[in-house]
């Protein structure tokens, strides 16, 4: 009888499974480590947490929009201590972006999404116990330190945690999580803030806009406890030498997604991309370098490298070295240029932004007390109305406030329709920029927005203000993100990221100037806040005109 001799090494499903094994047994990169881990339940609540995540970002620059027609004799506000309020935020961002920038890169995501949200609750908390305008402007400045650190680092955090197949669409979904927190926003306040929950206890005053302030509290709270239970990046613990650590993070994630033990987690090692913090001077570590040149034979993964130490100044110097570009032509008449536009549009945008609920309250309250006669409802009569109203209330304070009780709910609709507006804006603005090209979508999105602003000095009626403000908003907030989009396009990869921060920073500068100009324009007459805002856009527009369409840059 012949017997058959079964040859192991001729079998292609053996040497398949040996080839496997073996891929996984040597040394794994993020994105190789990242993809063993899966796609599932994990990420799922990775984007659960970026909701309320998102809305703590977004009510820490905007709640005050809300509450200042309501608060105005609680709290003895005049024009200015409002625009001081609205601008409070921003304040507290300038303030702290460096300094969380650093602690980021060198604390860890985890540990200031944690520390940060939950101290942002507690301020959150602590703004809305507020019995004076001292003590409220002081914790919403303090609120902008904290939330500054927390909220950027989310973005960076979510996407250290997907593959590059996911990670579009997660930023995807985080855009719309955001757009949708600029409607939460008025609906709760529509919800909260015309209801009566005053009450008294001892000395204390609790108002309907401090269990408005309380409740948004929770999303910051509600985040940072399940962060608690997330693990650190895995990133950001490979980029820093804690290899160990990263592995058993990939090793949670690997659990949560396939309910199947950490150590059935295929991958052992992962390369070293700088020398883990136990690596002594003599030690041998995989690299990256070494990774790539095993590809043409076996033995080259095992080729051995040192790590030279390297120190705080050479650290400093390469740093130098790379953000020195920005210092030099052209690159810095560019850079200088994106600045001027992010001041500008951020200045005309977040005034109008945050203006808006107080002059709809003031809109509604005029029409409900001329109701009955031909008085004018052109917006120069109402502001003025409101101006002397606030003057004389500040002036004949006797203790008692019920003036500013009875707001409108007309007040809270017309936010509502107006953040709805926006929405559906955004829904169209990629069909917008393949149709026009983000430059001519900037360019006349911004000559839009500042005829709009003008514009409103002529509104002569609620709806006509609402009509225009919507308009203005959606236009201008498109506007926006086409040139954070351009920015991509015209700079070197190099120093995209640093030129978008630095952007920002100048754009959060905008919000609060025009914050605190517009209510000593107001008193000024009707005419300066409106010329003010058309002015900057229509300045912006022209500046754009001359943005490069590309760059020659990788």
């Amino acid at each position: 009888m012949a017997v058959t001799d079964v040859n192991n090494d001729d079998d292609p499903n053996t040497n398949n499974t040996c080839d496997k094994t073996k891929e996984l047994s040597e040394p794994a990169d993020f994105e190789k480590a990242i993809n063993e881990a899966g796609f599932g339940l994990f990420n799922l609540l990775l984007l659960f947490v970026a909701i309320p995540a998102t809305l703590a970002n977004v009510f820490s620059t905007t709640t005050m929009a809300y509450i200042l027609p309501i608060a105005e004799c609680d709290l003895r506000l005049t024009l200015f201590n409002k625009g001081m309020l609205n601008a409070a935020t921003y304040a507290g961002m300038i303030a702290s972006a460096i300094v969380w920038g650093y602690l980021a890169d060198t604390q860890g995501r985890k540990k200031i999404l944690v520390v940060g949200y939950l101290a942002d609750a507690v301020c959150v908390v602590c703004s809305s116990l507020s019995q004076n305008f001292v003590m409220l402007v002081s914790f919403k400045f303090l609120g902008g330190l904290i939330v500054n650190g927390p909220g950027a680092v989310l973005f960076t955090y979510l996407t250290e945690l997907h593959g590059s197949k996911h990670r579009p669409r997660v930023l995807m979904i985080l855009g719309m999580v955001q757009s949708f927190g600029t409607l939460i926003l008025p609906i709760l306040a529509w919800l909260v803030l015309p209801r009566d929950w005053e009450f008294k206890i001892d000395d204390f005053n609790v108002h309907t806009w401090q269990i408005f302030l309380f409740i948004c509290a929770l999303p910051s709270l509600i985040t940072g406890l399940i962060l608690i239970i997330l693990p650190e990046s895995p990133k950001f613990l490979m980029s820093q030498g804690r290899n160990m650590e990263a592995l058993r993070a990939f090793q949670k994630i690997y659990a949560f997604n396939t309910r199947k033990p950490k150590t059935s987690y295929p991958i052992q090692h992962l390369i070293e991309e700088v020398p883990t913090r136990d690596t002594n001077a003599n030690d041998v570590i995989f690299t990256i370098e070494n990774k790539l040149q095993s590809a043409d034979a076996e033995n080259a993964a095992k080729q051995k490298a040192k790590r030279p130490h390297r120190s705080m100044a050479q650290s400093l110097r390469e740093g130098w070295q790379q953000a020195k570009p920005m210092f030099q032509k052209p690159l810095l008449s560019r850079s200088l240029h994106v600045y001027l536009m992010q001041f500008c549009i951020l200045l005309g945008l977040n005034t109008i932004r945050l203006w808006l609920p107080q002059l709809f309250a003031s809109i509604a309250e005029f029409e409900h007390e001329y109701a009955d006669t031909d008085e004018s409802a052109n917006l120069c009569v109402i502001l003025d109305y409101s101006v002397n109203k606030t003057a004389t209330a500040i002036a004949t304070y006797t203790g008692e406030c019920t003036a500013n009780k009875d707001v409108s709910v007309d007040t809270y609709l017309n936010n509502i329709i107006v953040a709805i507006v926006g929405l559906v804006g955004y829904c169209f603005a990629g069909l917008i920029v393949r149709a026009l090209g983000p430059k001519r979508l900037l360019t006349y999105g911004l000559l839009i927005s500042g005829i709009l602003g003008f514009s409103l000095f002529w509104s002569n009626s609620g709806l006509t203000t609402l009509i225009i403000s919507a308009l203005f908003i959606t236009v201008c907030s498109i506007s926006t993100s086409s040139l954070l989009g351009m920015v991509v396009a015209i700079f070197p990869t190099t120093l995209r990221t640093m030129i978008v921060a630095i952007a920002m920073m100048f754009g959060r500068l905008g919000a609060l100037s025009g914050n605190l100009m517009f209510p000593v324009l107001v008193e000024i007459g009707c005419v300066p806040p409106f010329i003010m805002v058309g002015v900057v856009l229509i300045f912006s527009s022209a500046l754009s005109c001359i943005l490069p369409k590309k760059t020659t840059f990788t």
